[in-house]
């Protein structure tokens, strides 16, 4: 028996010993047949390192070629994250690191730990590094294994805070827009176009990465180049604004608010009794305001300012985030925002700029008897008549009147035509046309359908982000404003002709932008024809060669797409007689002659245009003043609005300044300084290349006052316009 257990016992052994070399022979065959490939492929990993190689940023340059986005070559420092995977290689490292990259060891830690940086990629720890320090660490890379230089671009701008509303700034990823720029195969650490064009051509500007593939030891020492493919610059774009023109209206309008800001405010109301709840005080606030030169002809926009400015390189100065705070401070007060370009982001009621539509409506759809020959007496006053005289005894508004005159009582123009209407600025005239087309209307909502024409309401689709679309009053607006309890819920029930009358004076629940009103403005000059603004005129292949003086060499590149040529949104097909009618009343606005009644009564603009030169470009504009809160005067904000009646220098042009009093006092001077550079009839210095950024700075951007303010001299009107 013993024998026989024994066999068994060999047996057992033999068949496990045969089973398990059979296995290893099969796993022996597996490797080297067919798994050979992917353990090669592995072996390959460890012993490679990919690195991107990021393109240069497209330049953005002016109408002349002038660089206003500029790139910078700079060393970035850099760290394999396979070497230092484990805490305690890091922690060594970092000790290493610290008095060469003066940095702490924990700022150092998180960096490598943070979420914003491509985890299979090397780790930033230092940007913008000397060359000395950057020859320093390549020649001891024994003692910083996995340390490495990369060079990357540094976004400059030459010629800040000039156009820096238009152009923009960059800025890291925001947090949910993460996901949007990995698709699109950014870094989560990449800077992207954060507002103005670098925002709106980012995909444009940003060109293709590159890579460059290293062999790599076990330290991580790079021990050969294996591949590499070099990164594709971005597209450049040109923009349509001319730096000179741009610095001029930024200055005036600069200056200009300045000036209202150590001007006392008349003590007389424009309308009834002062507000209880609003304190009486003497000065203009003037907070912020903005301007837009447009070729109505083309759209291209010559010059965009908005106040308050700002300099757009301190978004690469590497500050504090309490520096930051202190710059750009977080406010809801609409007056003290700095990151917005009023002239299309500002929601503003456009007083009697917007009289020369309401105007058009009325002569297009015939609701004056006799057209542009009706004729109405305006005695100051005017009362609804389609109110029952019972309704008026219970509270509801009847009685409208024109803006005070200098013995404090509403101005009586006597008759007018649509003509003296628009010249000295008649509300009765306008309230008469507001009360009419309600009546009338019917089931349809007449001033809205032909004001809407002009793009009220609309977006202009300007190639610039945070447009504002704009509103226009009518009964659905009215309940959405009720509904988030912005009005009454009582007043949000219904659209009443007292709405329609405060409509046609550019006021109540009517909001528009500058820019919008500069396009409206425009198709009343060019003759019916709605076209749609650009601040960039074209797109240039990348790699535009540098000229003289920091410009590009236009003659040498290469446009891939022009957008000089005009983009019409619609043709609005106007009667001319109506055009012609609204035309010479806003020439009058500015030439004279006024109306007479009792007295004479000058035009809004007649006075202050007295000091614009005789043989400069002829133009027609229009005065306005948007009633501010409380009913006090220095809350009045302030606009206007002109076009150029050559043909040949086809430039209307907007101005609109914030709790800065009447129309002809504030914004029109801001204007008129923009139309005597059109017509060259005042030096407009040249924009110059911005001296350094004085990181001690408080204010978000320097001193940008007119060194010769003449063109703001002249006295506007005493009446409300």
């Amino acid at each position: 028996m013993p024998r026989e257990r024994n066999i068994s016992r060999l047996a057992v052994l033999a068949t496990v010993s045969l089973v398990l070399g059979s296995l290893l022979t099969v796993r022996l065959w597996f490797l080297q047949a067919v798994d050979a490939r992917g353990l090669q492929e592995r072996v390959q990993e460890v012993r490679t390192r990919t690195v991107k190689l990021t393109p240069e940023r497209g330049r953005i340059f002016d109408l002349e070629g002038r660089i206003v986005a500029d790139n910078e070559r700079i060393l970035t420092i850099t760290i394999d994250r396979a070497i230092i995977a484990r805490p305690l290689d890091r922690q060594q490292m970092w000790d290493r690191l610290s008095g060469v990259l003066n940095m702490s060891p924990d700022a150092l830690e998180d960096r490598f730990v943070s979420k914003r940086y491509d985890q299979l990629q090397p780790v930033p720890l230092k940007e913008d590094v000397s060359e000395d320090l950057a020859t320093f660490l390549r020649e001891r890379s024994e003692d910083y294994p996995g340390v490495d230089v990369r060079e990357d671009w540094r976004r400059e701008y030459p010629y800040a805070p000039i156009a820096s509303h238009v152009v923009g700034f960059l800025g890291a990823i925001k947090e949910g827009e993460l996901e949007y720029y990995r698709n699109l195969n950014y870094d989560p650490d990449a800077r992207v176009g954060q507002f103005g064009v670098e925002q709106t051509y980012e995909a444009l500007l940003r060109g293709k990465p590159g890579y460059v593939k290293y062999e790599v030891d076990s330290r991580g020492r790079i021990l050969r180049q294996l591949s590499r493919k070099e990164p594709v610059p971005g597209n450049d774009i040109q923009l349509s604004i001319d730096l000179d023109m741009q610095q001029y209206v930024e200055q005036a309008l600069w200056t200009e608010l300045w000036v209202r800001r150590r001007t006392e405010a008349p003590t007389v109301l424009a309308f009834g009794e002062p507000d209880p709840r609003y304190p009486l005080i003497n000065y203009y606030k003037a907070p912020a305001g903005s301007s837009v030169v447009l070729n109505h002809d083309t759209g291209e926009v010559l010059a965009m300012a908005s106040y308050p400015n700002f300099d757009n390189r301190w978004f690469n100065a590497g500050i504090t985030s309490e520096k930051f705070n202190q710059l750009f401070p977080k406010t809801d007060d609409p007056d003290m925002s700095i990151l917005v370009n009023r002239a299309i982001s500002g929601r503003y009621n456009l007083g009697s700029t917007f009289k020369p539509f309401v105007a058009y409506a009325a002569l297009n759809t015939g609701q004056l008897p006799g057209g542009v020959e009706y004729t109405l007496r305006d005695q100051g006053i005017y009362k609804l008549s389609s109110i029952p005289e019972e309704r008026c005894q219970l509270n509801v508004k009847c009685v409208f009147k024109n803006a005070t005159c200098g013995n404090g009582a509403p101005c009586k123009y006597g008759r007018v035509n649509v003509v003296d209407a628009l010249a000295v600025s008649s509300d009765v005239f306008f309230y008469k046309i507001g009360e009419e087309i309600f009546s009338q209307r019917g089931y349809r909502p007449i001033l809205e359908e032909q004001v809407r024409q002009f793009g009220f309401g609309s977006p202009t689709e300007i190639d610039l982000p945070y447009e504002f679309v704009g509103t226009i009053p009518n009964k659905a607006l009215k309940q959405q404003l009720a509904a988030s309890g912005a009005i009454a819920e009582e007043e949000g029930k219904g659209y009443y002709v007292g709405d329609n009358v405060q409509f046609s004076i550019g006021q109540g629940l009517l909001s528009a932008t500058p820019l919008q009103l500069a396009v409206a403005y425009g198709t009343i000059a060019n003759g019916g024809k709605v076209v749609k603004p650009r601040v960039v005129r074209a797109v240039w292949g990348p790699g535009t060669p540098k000229g003289r003086s920091g410009r590009v060499n236009m003659d040498k590149g290469v446009v891939i797409r022009d957008f000089s040529a005009a983009q019409i949104v619609r043709d609005i097909n106007m009667d001319m007689t109506a055009r012609d009618a609204i035309v010479e009343g806003l020439t009058r606005v500015i030439t004279g002659p006024g109306v007479r009644s009792d007295i004479y009564h000058s035009t809004t603009g007649e006075k202050l245009f007295r000091s614009y030169p005789k043989r400069a470009l002829p133009i027609a504009g229009k005065t306005g003043t948007a009633q501010g809160a409380g009913n006090l005067p220095w809350n009045d904000s302030s606009a206007f609005a002109a076009f150029s009646m050559n043909g040949r220098i086809p430039y209307t042009a907007v101005a609109y300044l914030e709790k800065s009093g009447f129309g002809s006092r504030a914004a029109a001077p801001v204007v008129k300084c923009a139309f005597t550079a059109l017509a060259g009839k005042t030096p407009i210095p040249s924009a110059s290349p911005a001296d350094p950024l004085d990181v001690n700075s408080v204010t978000p951007a320097g001193d940008q006052r007119l060194k010769n303010p003449l063109c703001l001299v002249g006295t506007g009107s005493s009446v409300r316009d």
